[in-house]
């Protein structure tokens, strides 16, 4: 017998400009980036504090040469980037970091260590930049993860959560910080095991999916598992850039990639959910998310930024 599913888009979803992003939302969006940007500039402005502690004995700027572990921070602001440094033998760090001192820092004259400094910090300023890119939808996992954890708590549910950095499955816990580093969620709800994977490679589809809602207990994961389609409850595309101006972008990419899994499974006679979840959701956008939800080409759909709605499609989530 087909499973029947509890909750369906027009629990939360009325028409369409019920997905519409608004301003106020808009607004709090940008907010939000700001302060994730500083949160992410702290390590670096101590660094760079730090460093300049280390070299204010310097008189000249070939006396940094004699200056005991601080070649990291010299190399940084040679303008080298963590990875960059990775592929680089000792003769070659040290030809850059004479480099930085004959062509900068000594031009600098008596402000050397002022511009040994600015150029630490630019280098820094440019790896936070490439970290930023991404970071609307590191938000979004966090939000998204947040009000999970919260529908699972308030329904007595037990689960694990796995860990980005040690890769390793963990029991439910208090800890407010690990939405920061969590990229999964699995648990046990009336003898059905479910587990949530964050960006996921799947084999089926031969892409990286945003979300993916796997009929397996977390210990029961491995390669050949995640190659039956049957093992896929759901799928779904977050999307959390906030700026209207790629709003269309987003949901041109997540519209592609859901068409691609309902394709892909289709083929081997499986049709798993599929759904939507967006910041920044235009009006246009969101009468084509309607006309898709009417028609059963998605399953769902929400406004990250609506509480009611972020917590009406974790209801839905669990209860497959």
């Amino acid at each position: 017998m087909k499973k029947k599913y509890l909750t369906t888009f027009q629990r939360h979803l009325k028409n369409s400009n019920d997905l519409v992003t608004t301003y106020e939302a808009i607004r709090a969006g940008f907010v939000s980036l700001a302060l994730e940007k500083n949160r992410r500039a702290t390590p670096y402005v101590a660094e760079a504090r730090a460093l300049k502690e280390a070299v204010k004995v310097a008189i000249i700027p070939n006396d940094l040469l004699k200056i005991k572990n601080i070649e990291s921070g010299l190399l940084t602001a040679a303008g080298l980037s963590e990875k960059a440094l990775s592929h680089l033998l000792p003769i070659h760090k040290k030809k850059a970091i004479n480099e930085l001192i004959k062509n900068f820092l000594e031009p600098a004259g008596a402000k050397f260590i002022e511009e040994l400094i600015f150029r630490f910090l630019l280098t820094k300023g440019d790896a936070l930049g490439g970290s930023m890119r991404n970071v609307g939808g590191a938000l979004a996992q966090r939000k998204l993860t947040s009000s999970l954890i919260a529908t699972l708590k308030i329904g007595g549910v037990e689960y694990y959560w796995l860990s980005s950095t040690s890769k390793k499955w963990n029991k439910i816990s208090d800890n407010v910080e690990i939405e920061y580093s969590l990229r999964g969620l699995s648990w046990t709800n009336k003898n059905v095991n479910r587990t949530l994977l964050y960006n996921l490679t799947v084999p089926i589809v031969k892409n990286n999916i945003d979300l993916s809602l796997l009929n397996l207990s977390h210990s029961k994961i491995t390669a050949n598992e995640l190659a039956l389609p049957k093992n896929y409850v759901a799928l779904g595309e977050l999307k959390g850039g906030i700026d209207p101006a790629g709003a269309d972008e987003h949901w041109k990419t997540a519209r592609t990639a859901i068409a691609r899994i309902r394709e892909s499974f289709s083929h081997l006679g499986f049709s798993p959910q599929t759904f939507f979840i967006g910041a920044a959701i235009e009006k246009k956008m969101a009468s084509e998310i309607w006309n898709q939800l009417e028609k059963g080409i998605i399953n769902n759909a929400a406004n990250l930024n609506d509480d009611s709605q972020l917590a009406s499609i974790s209801r839905w989530l669990l209860s497959l």
